[in-house]
């Protein structure tokens, strides 16, 4: 698209994230709401909604998205009551969803996010309790569509943002930072592929300046950073050229196809009308008390902005480590743990986002996984600061060993495998001489002003003890024995 006619117009988005949350029932039945089962084997006449049924809240669920609300400074309602929102999909057992259209159980807030532009809070307008429906599946080579209702009942969380986000990038940043968020508060665990995490896109455009927002468009269930910012790119591409054209842009719902990386139109969007709000007969309202509201507080973990501030003002590290450490709070944890042991924290910082992160990739695993403990990383960090080995050989040798066997301390492994650095002057001093000796040519060059050979007299010096020469103390007698002769 010209870009000329690209800045005429603003672009308008607002997102609504469903996060399914993390509890072992459901939000209204005791079914399990695991993922991955086969298909139809959780459910039970509550999910069904079978006559006679009456559904029970999950205090958990209730729990969890209060969490969400505090990490987001949002306010937790007092007084709830869930609704009825009427619709009928075959994979909407009931004809109905319960949700919270009046009352949310959070209100405001919002995520800040950091931009290539500068740094800004996406707000949000309020995050809601709800349940989650069964899932369609069609099989290719038939015209019938399969039924899966495991899915139905799970508790989820809707996050609806302030339409206010302005580029595919922002939405994308957005994500990431809850994707983050509800790991971090151990909620969610993210996974868009499985449809743990997603969102819909509600897109339009306007004329720079107008007051007016354009005819909105959403884009259902999106399930990847990348498919989301590919979607939103065509729309705006898209919206603007009907604008231009004199086309009318429809109040539809649209899908998106990552072949072909463009939307197209499901159906007309319903209005609020459309699905015929009232309040949920069969449940109590739902008041959270201050003791309630104070005790979940009391179980908030540390939060990532927050590791952030402590890493970069009580550890001193650079605010590029900080920001890697933090993208994961397992990792962010460990590392915090392992600086209770030592005061090298840039030390700390490296191995993690070096050896160790190289390792657990390397293996695909979680550092939970890792066998090493801190404290015994941190005995390896001490290893190297007291000049008893070398980083490479830690890294190369000690490191490894450490991995396969956790019972020994990286010193026991140093010493069995006689990796301790030679660090005794006269010991060292007896080597030094014995080198230049027998290299008296290359000495003479070294004196004319041919430096370079520093490193070679360094590594036959090594090979003689097998590198295990302290190789600070090794080269500053080398070279005063050098400036010597």
């Amino acid at each position: 698209m010209n870009q000329e006619i690209r800045d005429k117009y603003e672009v308008v988005i607002g997102l609504e994230v469903h996060a399914q949350l993390q509890t072992e029932s459901k939000i209204f039945a005791a079914d399990a709401a695991s993922f991955g089962a086969s298909p139809n084997t959780h459910i039970s006449p509550i999910t069904l909604g079978h006559p006679g049924t009456l559904p029970k809240l999950n205090k958990r669920a209730v729990e969890f998205a209060m969490k969400m609300g505090l990490a987001c400074n949002s306010k937790i309602t007092e007084n709830q009551y869930f609704d009825r929102k009427n619709y009928f999909y075959p994979d909407l057992p009931k004809g109905y969803q319960i949700t919270q259209d009046k009352t949310p159980i959070c209100m405001g807030g919002g995520v800040h996010v950091k931009l290539s532009t500068g740094e800004k809070t996406v707000r949000f307008h309020h995050i809601h309790l709800e349940e989650d429906a069964g899932k369609s599946l069609h099989t290719d080579g038939s015209s019938d569509s399969l039924l899966d209702y495991n899915r139905a009942g799970t508790p989820l969380i809707e996050m609806v943002t302030e339409p206010e986000i302005k580029s595919a990038e922002e939405a994308a940043t957005f994500m990431t930072e809850v994707r983050k968020l509800v790991r971090y508060l151990g909620i969610c665990d993210g996974n868009m592929e499985e449809g743990s995490l997603r969102c819909d896109v509600n897109i339009s455009v306007m004329p720079v300046g107008s007051k007016v927002f354009g005819t909105k468009v959403e884009i259902k269930n999106m399930n990847s950073m990348r498919f989301i910012q590919k979607a939103i790119e065509y729309e705006i591409v898209r919206q603007i050229d009907a604008v231009e054209n004199n086309e009318k842009i429809i109040q539809e719902t649209r899908s998106f196809d990552p072949a072909s990386g463009r939307t197209s139109g499901m159906r007309e969007k319903e209005t609020m009308n459309d699905y015929r709000y009232f309040p949920e007969p069969d449940l109590v309202p739902l008041v959270i008390s201050e003791e309630w509201l104070s005790s979940v507080k009391a179980q908030m973990p540390a939060l990532p902005w927050e590791l952030f501030e402590k890493f970069t003002k009580q550890y001193g590290l650079p605010e590029y480590d900080a920001q890697v450490l933090t993208d994961s709070r397992e990792i962010a944890e460990y590392f915090d743990a392992t600086c209770q042991f030592t005061k090298n924290y840039k030390a700390v910082s490296n191995w993690i986002m070096g050896t160790v992160k190289s390792y657990l990739n390397d293996h695909n695993l979680e550092i939970s996984q890792l066998s090493i403990q801190p404290e015994q990383l941190a005995k390896l960090i001490q290893l190297i600061d007291d000049g008893k080995v070398s980083n490479s050989t830690a890294s190369q040798q000690i490191f490894p060993e450490m991995l396969a066997d956790n019972s020994k301390t990286p010193l026991q492994i140093a010493e069995a495998k006689n990796l301790i650095q030679q660090s005794n002057s006269d010991t060292l001093q007896a080597l030094i001489d014995e080198v230049l000796a027998k290299n008296p040519a290359k000495v003479k060059e070294y004196k004319n002003g041919k430096k370079g050979l520093l490193s070679m007299f360094m590594g036959e010096i090594m090979k003689k003890t097998k590198g295990s020469a302290d190789p600070k103390v090794t080269t500053a007698l080398l070279q005063s024995t050098l400036e010597k002769m």
